[in-house]
């Protein structure tokens, strides 16, 4: 379950904050209030592999530039500190990428759901990328077997329409089959 730690109102933590946080647990910050996340499950390893695997194929085959996986710091301002599952970050804007971490935003973000993340990934970390200038974003629900791409537009994320075919916008010429994503994800 992910949880958010309550900080007096006047108090908003940073990056530096985040660097004095104990080990052994994913720590986010967002807006300035910290969210602790448990491992992911087994299905989420799976999806994160097999997703990562498509993009940085894709990626590496064009000379696009390159494809990360979490945990990895992505920092997108003094306050706002994430790790999404999956980033994509383009060669013009490599720059970006750090010995350490990311600082500023990535081209593609992917989250992948879990119950304890379902909310801030849908709501708040949608919000976010957003206002940061992620320009696409994937959200893929393991439950419900499906994927919703956002694409960035001037009043913010546009879902596009994906049918059982993802086309990147950002990636272009990527087409993912998201009925293969999740085949024999889920093993019993």
């Amino acid at each position: 379950m992910q949880t958010a730690v309550k900080i007096p109102e006047n108090l908003k933590l940073t990056y530096e904050d985040y660097l004095l946080l104990p080990e052994g647990m994913r720590y986010e910050i967002i807006e300035g209030e910290l969210f602790m996340t448990p491992s992911s499950r087994t299905i989420h390893q799976r999806l994160i592999l097999r997703i990562a695997r498509l993009i940085e194929d894709f990626v590496k085959e064009k000379g696009l530039g390159e494809v990360f996986i979490a945990p990895y710091d992505v920092i997108l301002s003094k306050h706002d500190i994430v790790k999404p599952d999956i980033i994509f970050i383009s060669k013009q804007r490599s720059g970006i990428i750090t010995e350490l971490n990311v600082q500023g935003s990535p081209d593609l973000a992917v989250e992948i759901l879990s119950p304890s993340n379902k909310e801030i990934d849908l709501i708040l970390k949608k919000k976010l990328y957003a206002a940061f200038g992620v320009k696409e974003y994937w959200v893929v629900d393991p439950a419900n077997k499906y994927v919703k791409l956002f694409n960035l537009g001037k009043t913010g994320y546009m879902e596009a329409k994906t049918g059982n075919i993802l086309k990147s916008f950002v990636l272009k010429g990527l087409e993912v089959d998201i009925s293969g994503i999740f085949e024999n994800v889920i093993k019993h």
